[in-house]
């Protein structure tokens, strides 16, 4: 049989071993917008372009950083219908564990939640995997986490890494610079020095967003508009 029996309607195996329609959504999120997560020794930073195209577009109605529970947070890239769905999935789950056990989820838990729901998507007729990947970062009895999720289900940790069409420019700098022992104040900067790389120097408050949690405080938020301002206005400077 040709390829095009094998993902015209449902998730089948090839005669290779293959899952076409799991690689047609990791295409999907090649195509994305870079999305970069980068743990520091003080807590963890997620950054995201968010490719404004037009003038006319109002920036801050593209959201691709999402506020799972109080200390956990997820960027996305590829379809992000998608990842809406999951993020919303996450959050259910996240509730239901307070209620039933009167504790935050583990990062290390939901994460695995929202990948075994991606997984199911690979089984059946009828429906098609997730075009979208998620870093989901977060801070759970004091330690660090960033995970890295895939539309098949799969899930690794990572100290630093990327996701979208900027992901082998990103990872190239993380490997060259990348620290355990930074801050997050300079994880952030060397997240915008990968951005601008990525962007070509075409970045700015308005395509640009950042969350970050720190390790003591355990409480995931977004920066707001002067403070990616002074970081991105010193990561320009240092690129110049």
């Amino acid at each position: 049989m040709p390829q095009i029996g094998y993902d015209r309607a449902i998730t089948v195996f090839s005669p290779d071993g293959r899952l076409f329609q799991v690689e047609y959504a990791r295409e999907a999120v090649k195509r994305g917008t870079t999305a970069i997560g980068i743990k520091a020794k003080n807590g963890v930073a997620l950054l995201v372009d968010k490719r404004v195209t037009s003038r006319l577009l109002e920036a801050s109605s593209i959201e691709k950083i999402f506020r799972v529970d109080e200390h956990i947070g997820a960027a996305t890239s590829g379809l992000v219908a998608d990842a809406r769905v999951l993020i919303d999935r996450g959050r259910v789950e996240a509730q239901i564990n307070r209620i039933v056990y009167d504790e935050p989820i583990s990062v290390e838990t939901l994460a695995k939640r929202i990948c075994d729901f991606k997984q199911t998507y690979t089984q059946f007729g009828g429906v098609r995997p997730f075009g979208t990947a998620l870093l989901i970062a977060g801070v759970y009895n004091g330690k660090n986490y960033l995970f890295e999720t895939d539309p098949s289900g799969a899930l690794l940790e990572y100290k630093a890494t990327a996701i979208g069409s900027g992901r082998n420019t990103v990872i190239e700098i993380f490997e060259e610079k990348y620290d355990e022992g930074m801050t997050l104040e300079e994880a952030i900067l060397l997240g915008l020095e990968a951005l601008y790389k990525v962007t070509e120097g075409k970045m700015d408050v308005h395509t640009i967003d950042i969350g970050v949690i720190e390790t003591e405080k355990e409480k995931f938020r977004m920066l707001d508009v002067e403070e990616m301002g002074r970081y991105i206005e010193e990561a320009i400077r240092r690129q110049a």
